[in-house]
């Protein structure tokens, strides 16, 4: 007999998106988390430089606008970008308060303060870090505080199926009831109902022969989404990292960016810089310039990789910054403290869509399933400019009254009319 079990909100996902998701919703909701392996078995755990916010005296908030409105070359949203930087300091404060180890250093004046580093596209010291190990601190945290609380249920290995519509069971209302989920461990479906149902589901990257991603990273969420009837876009905004570790036995192994935030160079066989020929920013360019001038002496060349080196600091200052590349350099056979490690551009994430030309909020984004994709266009679109999906609903109603409210309010039950009316997908990452 197929098992059924009934949540308020089912979120599909574990990484930092989801779990977090789950961790700002009221603890009277009784919430699941799925996750396709162990919880921890995401790209949030392999993630490795750091997280981006105004943390400095010295940096501002315009200038980290600036320098992501130019590294985004024309396709952001001005206000989505206002929005992420102005609550990015509010956001790294709340990880530091669930305790995640964020690296600290003594200043000139003695006192103790958070290690800033540097990456491509930012003027200014503004990446808080761990170590070069930031991923596997955040979902540490993350992980240990969801374990805590009693109205969250974790299910790992299960593998979410397929999204349940009131249209695939022949019911008129189109509402997104929960979803099919396979248990790994006894090869059974169960359905898991839910009144509110969060995509939180990594994204797509291993479609792709080089990626930094783990396995997991297959875009279930984009197809159960499109099944379910929202609209899919842009999805040939894919960020390439520049630097990954090129070795057989390396699978996937990512070179932080902080590397050449700290003055790694990239150099040719022969010891050449090149890219100073492509970007005058040189190695500390937006990451979509240095993927692609590495991409393009490979091919001219012939050559199936280039070397990034940082030989010339000290060793002392290699192994402290970075420990796990070292390390892992190290049981490879190659010891970055003293010659350069051979590295390629990789698929490395699966970058969210232009909302031009859409009513587009900056929060998280309320989803009709069921919406015709043929020639039916719906009145109101909803975009979710961090899955690519959007979402119709003909409620009738005028956008600032059917908008939905802040994901920083953290209220389930605080969405806008068409949740009431039609049930909820709300598609928070990708």
């Amino acid at each position: 007999m197929q098992q059924q079990r009934d949540y308020d909100v089912l979120i599909i996902g574990s990484g930092a998106a989801g779990l977090s998701c789950a961790l700002r919703l009221p603890g009277d909701l009784r919430v699941a988390v799925l996750s396709k392996g162990p919880l921890r078995e995401g790209s949030t755990f392999y993630a490795q430089g750091g997280v981006s916010a105004v943390l400095d005296r010295d940096d501002s908030v315009d200038a980290h606008i600036a320098d992501t409105m130019a590294a985004g070359a024309g396709l952001c949203d001005p206000a989505a970008v206002r929005y992420t930087v102005e609550h990015g300091a509010a956001a790294i404060g709340w990880l530091i308060d669930l305790g995640v180890p964020f690296t600290r250093e003594e200043k000139a004046d003695g006192r103790q303060d958070y290690h800033l580093t540097r990456e491509g596209g930012h003027r200014h010291r503004r990446v808080i870090h761990a170590a070069d190990a930031t991923g596997q601190a955040i979902e540490n945290s993350l992980e240990a505080e969801t374990r805590r609380r009693e109205n969250i249920d974790l299910y790992e290995r299960h593998i979410a199926v397929d999204l349940i519509t009131s249209a695939k069971l022949g019911l008129e209302d189109p509402r997104c009831l929960g979803a099919y989920v396979l248990d790994r461990e006894t090869g059974h479906v169960e359905v898991f109902r839910a009144r509110s149902l969060v995509l939180a589901s990594g994204g797509a990257s291993k479609v792709y022969l080089y990626t930094s991603n783990p396995d997991t990273a297959s875009g279930d969420g984009i197809a159960m989404a499109w099944r379910a009837g929202c609209r899919v876009a842009n999805l040939e905004f894919n960020q390439f990292h520049p630097t990954c570790l090129y070795h057989p036995l390396a699978k996937s192994f990512l070179i932080t960016e902080a590397v050449r935030g700290e003055g790694g160079r990239l150099l040719l066989p022969d010891g050449t810089r090149f890219m100073q020929q492509f970007d005058p920013r040189g190695e500390l360019a937006p990451r979509d310039i240095v993927a692609r001038a590495i991409d393009h002496e490979m091919k001219r060349l012939g050559i199936d990789h280039v070397l990034l080196d940082i030989s010339h600091k000290p060793a002392a200052f290699i192994i402290e910054h970075f420990p796990t590349v070292y390390g892992r350099c190290l049981e490879l056979g190659m010891d970055m403290t003293k010659e350069p490690i051979p590295v390629v551009p990789a698929a490395h994430y699966t970058a969210r869509t232009s909302t031009r030309g859409w009513p587009a909020p900056r929060y998280r984004r309320t989803c009709r399933p069921g919406t015709n994709r043929g020639s039916r266009i719906p009145t109101r679109r909803w975009w979710s400019a961090t899955t690519g999906m959007s979402c119709g609903a003909s409620c009738g109603t005028t956008w600032a009254s059917c908008a939905p409210t802040s994901a920083s309010s953290g209220r389930a039950g605080a969405w806008s009319c068409c949740s009431r009316k039609y049930g909820n997908t709300i598609a928070i990452s990708g």
